[in-house]
């Protein structure tokens, strides 16, 4: 992202608008610029002139739900605008709305010619993230419709239709051809002196497949309203430590945030359930990790998130395998990711849904497990039995628990190089930055699934009254953790490795992924406490927290998206283990250093952080391709909470 868009975020739907509330068409360049519903762009282009005219900015859009700036017709010293407008907008679910002002500012009457420049692409979000890939499109359509208030702009291709209706309050005197298939919505506004006069525009969106009955909102103002309501739903209840103010707004901030997160989904009865999002911009719906560690964060405080995912996740998991092998489900897996736009549609990408995740599934079980022992309800866990089942027969059957002793997978040429929460192609690597080629097996996953086993077996002896099934797992668990502690320890290092690759060997990078087999409590006593001391050693840690890979190292890179970047949730995860295993002043390092980090940040903690250390520059340094919003950096400040409470 750069700092001239600016994100609105309501769901599944965003919008990024310039720094004068305009939406411009660009494509590429890595950052969103349009209305976006679904994976489409419904709206790109948005641009306003005053008297055939840019105007200029006095108060650009700034940081908000709501999108508020102050413009002026072009002019000079000598001769002082004729008027101001004042922008306000405001994104619901598939709508986008805007109030503009125009206020005169001279003594007589004032004319004052407006137009607005509109187009809706319907671009699929994967053709404008600069993955360098075209996309054939036989067959489609677009057209244009005028209507008495304003213009509807539809997409056709094959069986997908999708539309745009943007209407004017009061209706445009005209709508104007471009040469470009844009249209231009025209006024002639006469102002009294010194009078005002006020447009309201609203963008309806409906995507294919989309037979909901909605309404765009009537301003800006009752979006922020509904906002206001969605977000003390969320903020009630939960007690924040008032001795720790900081740690109190950072998850004030983060409760808001996933608040404005909830995209829909449905259950396995087909009942209606909304689910955190992974992230705004470009990861607008349901990732299996995410949404499960979101979940697993806000648990103690929130429990329906955590409820509404497994429900939702139950429903996608997979019942058998994929003949054609690019969505690489097999029976029982968890999904990865979910998508609904064109290109997924007609299977040009493979993330309609995607089972491209090794962890999905044993954070599945993680889930369950700490759902049904936190709220003392075994009812969703009776639901869901044959699912979770079903999730622990993958993960010793084709997850490779039986055959190969641990979790495995492979790069997947047409979805992820790696399927482990560090899904980057460079991210598991030796020291020197060579990358494992065939089978891998990375660490993380290993912890995550001793713990999903040890959380089963719980839930077989205690709700499935299967004491048989619970006695299998604990043992599978036992002999999980004594391999994986001769297999991956790194005596010369005193560390695990982070991976192995198909024949066995350690790949020895130093990697934040050791914090998480404290989460899990995969490691021994004597080899965790190790651990944990080492993650807080100056080439692991910044200041703002640990990094993902110790500098030092010639992989490291500090603008590396996880070879030396400082993730919140990463970090959550280790503040968490570190308490488990009674490192109480090394926890609170790690969380007063991310909530240092959000407080330099208007309290919002982003996806990711660059590497640098806090001796090099005194505030975060941002990375540049962060998501602005993702749900588990906002909730990581409550799993700060848990692991060191409010001091």
């Amino acid at each position: 992202m750069t700092d001239r868009r600016h994100l609105l975020v309501h769901g599944a739907t965003f919008a990024a608008v310039g720094e004068r509330g305009d939406i411009s068409g660009v494509r590429g360049g890595g950052f969103p610029d349009g209305l976006f519903v679904r994976d489409a762009r419904h709206l790109s282009r948005w641009q306003l002139t005053v008297d055939g005219a840019v105007p200029e900015v006095l108060a650009p859009v700034a940081d908000g739900d709501t999108a508020r700036c102050v413009l002026v017709p072009r002019g000079g010293r000598q001769e002082p605008p004729a008027c101001t407008l004042f922008r306000e907008q405001a994104v619901g679910d598939s709508s986008f709305v805007e109030s503009l002002r125009v206020t005169g500012n001279r003594a007589v009457p004032t004319v004052v010619r407006l137009a607005l420049t509109v187009d809706a692409d319907f671009t699929d979000q994967f053709e404008l993230r600069s993955d360098h890939r075209t996309y054939a499109k036989a067959g489609a359509v677009r057209s244009r419709e005028v209507l008495d208030d304003g213009v509807e702009f539809t997409y056709r291709r094959a069986e997908w239709r999708s539309v745009t209706t943007i209407t004017a309050d009061p209706a445009p005197d005209a709508v104007e051809e471009t040469g470009t298939g844009a249209r231009r919505l025209v006024w002639t506004l006469a102002l009294d002196p010194q009078g005002t006069a006020e447009l309201v525009l609203r963008v309806m969106a409906r995507p294919h497949g989309d037979r909901r009955a909605l309404r765009v909102p009537r301003s800006p103002a009752s979006v922020n309203e509904r906002l206001v309501a969605a977000e003390g739903g969320f903020m009630e209840g939960v007690a924040f430590p008032t001795g720790w103010p900081e740690l109190a707004a950072a998850c004030a901030r983060g409760l808001a945030d996933l608040a404005a997160l909830q995209v829909p989904a449905t259950g396995p009865d087909g009942e209606e359930l909304r689910v955190p999002a992974a992230g705004a911009p470009w990861f607008l719906t349901l990732l299996g990790r995410d949404a499960l560690l979101t979940s697993l964060f806000t648990l103690p405080y929130h429990p329906r998130p955590a409820a509404a995912t497994l429900l939702a996740l139950a429903a996608a998991q997979a019942t058998g395998a994929d003949a054609g092998g690019s969505s690489l489900a097999q029976p029982g897996k968890i999904v990865h990711e979910v998508r609904h736009g064109e290109l997924a549609h007609f299977g040009q990408v493979p993330f309609g849904r995607y089972y491209g995740s090794v962890d999905a599934t044993p954070l599945f079980l993680v889930l369950l497990g700490a759902y049904t022992e936190v709220t003392g309800d075994p009812g969703l866990a009776r639901r869901l039995e044959p699912h979770a089942r079903a999730a622990t027969g993958w993960m010793l059957d084709h997850g490779g628990l039986t055959t190969r002793g641990y979790l495995v997978y492979r790069a997947d040429e047409g979805g992820l190089a790696n399927q482990n929460w560090k899904d980057s192609p460079g991210a598991i690597c030796w020291a020197d930055g060579t990358r494992p080629t065939g089978a891998v097996m990375a660490a993380g996953a290993q912890g995550y699934a001793y713990d999903a086993l040890r959380r089963t077996a719980y839930v077989a002896r205690a709700v499935w009254g299967d004491e048989t099934y619970a006695a299998l797992l604990e043992q599978a668990a036992a002999d999980l953790r004594d391999r994986f502690q001769r297999d991956f320890w790194m005596r010369e290092h005193s560390f695990p490795a982070l991976a192995l690759d198909g024949r066995g060997r350690q790949v020895d990078a130093l990697a934040s992924d050791a914090g998480h087999l404290l989460w899990s409590g995969l490691l021994d006593k004597e080899y965790g406490e190790a651990v944990g001391r080492r993650l807080l050693e100056p080439d692991f840690f910044s200041g703002w927290g640990v990094r993902t890979l110790a500098s030092g190292q010639p992989a490291y890179h500090p603008l590396s998206y996880h070879r030396g970047s400082v993730w919140p949730h990463d970090n959550a995860l280790i503040a968490l283990g570190l308490a488990r295993y009674g490192l109480h002043d090394e926890a609170r390092t790690v969380a007063h250093a991310l909530v240092e980090a959000a407080t330099a940040t208007g309290h919002r903690l982003p996806e990711v952080l660059a590497g640098y250390g806090r001796d090099t520059r005194p505030e975060p340094v941002p990375y540049p391709h962060a998501c602005v919003r993702e749900s588990r950096s906002a909730a990581a400040p409550l799993a700060l909470l848990t692991a060191v409470g409010g001091a």
